[in-house]
């Protein structure tokens, strides 16, 4: 092997090295200990929206385990919830009101379908769109899971003072509204 091409090779190694040992250390996803650490004392003053995340990402975490024991996946549970409050849309409608691609609803609704809990129809008068509607199975849903959703959100927030918690309210929605509607962005430099 020609000598320049070693140089080049040993290089490469040396970059791959050093940008190994300079990334930070990835956190275990579902840990929250991790994540209370990560918060707490690695990176305390990192961007609140990397915070929210790791928030959702723990609520997420709790429900799931508790949606797990009724053989419902959480991917299921935001196409449940808005089924139980406007049943009989359509996949489009669906998909829009949960934020995801069609394609996404459309493997979910397979699924649910194959479990029991949707059922697609036709309505009189239009042939071509299928409504999506919730069986009886997908309905007795709400009774056993939304209270597992409340004990969730419950034990999230144990030990804090409710004024505390209409503040944590006022300040998401407060950012919800201003990312809702962008104003123009300045130059960063």
């Amino acid at each position: 092997m020609a000598r320049s091409v070693q140089i080049k090779i040993a290089a490469a190694k040396a970059r791959s090295a050093s940008a190994a040992k300079a990334k930070p250390a990835r956190l275990p996803k579902d840990d929250p200990q991790a994540i209370l650490h990560h918060w707490r004392e690695a990176v305390p003053n990192d961007r609140l929206a990397h915070l929210v995340k790791d928030a959702t990402r723990v609520f997420m975490r709790a429900l799931q385990l508790r949606l797990a024991e009724h053989g419902v996946s959480f991917g299921h549970w935001s196409f449940l919830r808005i089924l139980w409050e406007h049943d009989g849309l359509t996949q489009r409608e669906l998909s829009n009101a949960a934020g995801v691609m069609e394609p996404t609803t459309h493997a979910a609704l397979n699924a649910m379908e194959q479990l029991g809990f949707v059922e697609r129809r036709r309505l009189d008068g239009d042939q071509r769109t299928l409504h999506i509607f919730l069986t009886p199975a997908g309905k007795r849903l709400r009774s056993k899971l939304v209270p597992h959703a409340i004990a969730v959100n419950d034990a999230a927030v144990l030990g804090v003072k409710s004024e505390d918690i209409a503040t944590t309210r006022r300040v998401l929605l407060q950012i919800i509204e201003n990312l809702a509607n962008p104003q123009p962005t300045e130059s960063v430099s």
